[in-house]
């Protein structure tokens, strides 16, 4: 499976008609979507497909045509992310109608090729599982820990400095999680301790 951490665009015409593809994390598709409305008020049409992953780590999937006649935009959009094994993204793509209409299988390879344009611009990254993992310090352990997590390039999401310690919230792969407790459980006697596990991050 794969991913994108950034939002890439790409631009196609078919028979005078412009489509402005648009792919994005799922973490900026609400916003993008507002956007493009907002931007492109003169779109004939704003089509979409998502695939994600839920709670239980079920992908879940969802498109919509925008009035483009039923099944001609956002089921072949949805389609073409299926073939790469794409997820926790969105796709979106803007038309604006050039006057000649494409007919029910202009629309679709329109569309779809509209979508393959946009990933072949982007950056794909393996998906991987994402954990955010949470841990208390000690405040002489601070450094170390800063050090840790800067030269193994791990995200941390949020600190909370509290009158006895730092509080961490650490993004982890299960592989990150267990080479990172290795390094940190021998200071559980300095100050190290291991809080509950807050939640699973999907928006990678």
């Amino acid at each position: 499976m794969q991913t994108i951490e950034q939002i890439f665009a790409a631009e196609v015409e078919e028979k005078k008609s412009t489509f402005l593809a648009y792919l994005c994390p799922m973490s900026d598709f609400d916003a993008l979507h507002v956007k493009l409305k907002s931007d492109h008020p003169k779109a004939a049409h704003i089509v979409w497909a998502k695939r994600f992953f839920n709670e239980f780590r079920q992908i879940v999937e969802n498109n919509s045509d925008d009035g483009e006649p039923k099944g001609t935009s956002g089921p072949p959009v949805l389609n073409v992310m299926r073939g790469v094994e794409l997820v926790n993204a969105g796709l979106l793509i803007v038309r604006y109608f050039g006057g000649i209409k494409l007919g029910t299988g202009g629309l679709v390879r329109a569309y779809g090729s509209s979508a393959k344009e946009v990933i072949a611009a982007a950056s794909l990254i393996p998906f991987v599982f994402k954990e955010i993992f949470t841990c208390k310090t000690d405040y002489p352990l601070v450094p170390r820990f800063e050090h840790y997590s800067l030269h193994h390039a791990l995200h941390v999401k949020h600190r909370e400095f509290q009158s006895d310690g730092v509080v961490w919230e650490i993004e982890m792969s299960e592989e990150e999680k267990a080479q990172f407790l290795d390094f940190a459980l021998p200071f559980e006697r300095d100050g190290f301790k291991r809080l509950k596990l807050d939640s699973l991050d999907f928006n990678r």
